[in-house]
């Protein structure tokens, strides 16, 4: 998500410019069974782009419409990597498209994710999980998502030899697999492996709505009643220092400590602010400490008002810097910025001396938050 926020901060023009243009054309009906499948020239995670014909050799195409940042879509990875083990030596391809347009998603609907659902970010989710099939993005005009009448994420649609609709639906009846009780997709494809028609042709789906771009304008406003939350900045001393570290409560939380003076700082800040609203409707929370002089409050808040920094925020109160290295951290060697990601009872999961990576610390906070709905 290296270009999360360079998508943040054109939000609002974005917004403006839907809402003179008008809203998204028009969404199809899901696509009807028996109906031939749409036509799509789509990049994917590999480099490559996809046409229906590469797929001409197959005898069943299966279509998966996913995305990143969806709990739901993400309990069913691992599923569809196994329809493609299992039934690659069939004739049967499997291919995902993700339909959202990334400047459609706000922040605070990337809580269970620690990308968003650009090209940029499938990348990284498709090398990481080790995806076995094609991965494709159609979040710039979403054309094909319309043209499948594509619902929620995820929603499958299984083609025939033809390519006439046999099936379109959900891939089972639970996003958790231990309470599956009818394999949807797979009774689909059996069916037609065997010549014969499709038991269940067509179900309802569960799972995020995808995220068209007639949404930008909510994530605009959002960003905007986020920038009128109260920043606020209080003291803290050495007792209250430990007590953050040591954590006795039931929330992840990060720390950061920080000093006007400090060019890094300064640049990571919004990527804190950026953590702190994808997070904070979870067990998490995002705690900001100043190094600065107790003089220097009045600069530190304006610093902190400037990115619109709603979290917990402090000021060491007594100015004696060594102090503070030994009240967060005294394995710190003290150079800013610094970094802390305490597990609820004072475990460190995460420590960072200098910038950090925002990716590597959105990796930490999720991997202990959970990726899918408990």
């Amino acid at each position: 998500m290296g270009d999360l926020r360079r998508r943040i901060r054109a939000m609002v023009v974005v917004a403006f410019l839907v809402a003179v243009a008008g809203a998204s054309p028009a969404r199809a009906e899901p696509l009807a069974i028996g109906r031939p499948a749409p036509e799509f020239s789509l990049p994917g995670t590999d480099g490559k782009t996809y046409r229906l014909d590469d797929f001409a050799e197959a005898d069943i195409l299966v279509v998966v419409f996913t995305c990143n940042h969806c709990p739901t879509a993400q309990a069913y990875e691992d599923r569809i990597k196994q329809l493609v083990v299992d039934y690659h030596d069939k004739g049967v391809a499997v291919v995902a498209i993700s339909p959202n347009d990334p400047l459609a998603v706000r922040l605070d609907e990337l809580g269970y994710s620690d990308v968003g659902d650009s090209l940029e970010d499938m990348k990284i989710r498709a090398a990481r999980e080790k995806f076995n099939f094609p991965y494709l993005y159609d979040g710039d005009d979403q054309k094909v998502s319309r043209a499948f009448g594509c619902l929620a994420t995820p929603h499958v649609f299984v083609f025939d030899r033809r390519r006439a609709l046999r099936f379109a639906g959900r891939i089972d009846d639970s996003a958790k697999p231990d309470r599956v009780k009818s394999h949807d997709t797979r009774n689909a494809i059996e069916a037609l492996l065997a010549g014969k028609p499709v038991p269940v042709a067509t179900t309802k789906v569960f799972g995020c709505s995808v995220k068209w771009a007639d949404k930008r304008d909510s994530v605009a406003t959002a960003l905007q009643r986020w920038a009128k939350e109260e920043v606020t900045l209080e003291p803290i001393d050495k007792q209250g220092v430990r007590a953050l570290i040591e954590n006795d409560t039931e929330r992840l939380r990060l720390i950061n400590v920080w000093a006007t003076s400090c060019g890094p700082c300064l640049v990571e800040l919004p990527e804190l602010v950026t953590m702190h609203r994808m997070y904070r409707r979870r067990d998490f929370e995002l705690v900001t400490i100043s190094a600065d002089p107790p003089d220097r409050k009045e600069q530190a808040l304006k610093a902190l008002q400037r990115e619109h920094a709603s979290c917990t925020n402090y000021l060491w109160s007594s100015g004696d810097e060594y102090a503070l290295i030994e009240a967060v951290d005294p394995s710190w060697s003290g150079p800013l910025p610094y970094t802390l990601l305490v597990a609820p009872g004072g475990k460190v999961l995460y420590r960072k001396q200098g910038e950090f990576d925002p990716l590597e610390v959105r990796q930490a906070i999720v991997d202990h938050l959970g990726r899918v709905y408990p």
